[in-house]
């Protein structure tokens, strides 16, 4: 499977999510979206970032942009985090790792010692003609989600 690029089309996908659904690119034709990749739910990070897109929804929403949080954990475990923590946007299991892999966000990492495959922090940003318009790797949480929101603002 080819990666994703800036300035080129991402390719189609869907993905089982909150809401009893599957979500993929062409539910979103003619609007903005963010993806935001994270390594699990209900973690201090994962939360913190969140909610800072949850905090700026209604800004997102004003330039016609969509969030939508992916990781690796279950659609079960999603509307729980989502519940908890009243995020006003989808949130899409990547079990199988395949808009991980896509995207290219699964990455050596060490926890505790241990050498292990995880999500890296990234967030990607597609124009509504689905084209990958500005990409974040390697993401701090802290004023993130706003720089992202004044890139949609820049589309």
């Amino acid at each position: 499977m080819t990666s994703v690029a800036i300035g080129k089309k991402v390719p189609a996908f869907s993905l089982p999510a909150t809401g009893g659904r599957e979500l993929g690119l062409k539910d979103f034709e003619g609007r903005n979206l963010v993806l935001y990749f994270y390594p699990k739910d209900s973690t201090p990070g994962c939360t913190l970032e969140g909610q800072a897109f949850r905090d700026l929804h209604t800004k997102f929403q004003k330039l016609n942009t969509i969030i939508i949080g992916i990781s690796r954990d279950s659609v079960k475990s999603h509307e729980n985090f989502k519940a908890k923590q009243a995020f006003p946007f989808e949130l899409l299991s990547d079990s199988n790792e395949t808009l991980c892999g896509l995207f290219d966000v699964i990455k050596e990492k060490n926890m505790y010692g241990k050498t292990v495959m995880g999500i890296e922090r990234s967030t990607f940003l597609i124009d509504g003609k689905g084209v990958l318009r500005a990409e974040w790797r390697k993401v701090k949480v802290d004023g993130h989600a706003q720089e992202v929101l004044q890139a949609a603002g820049a589309l």
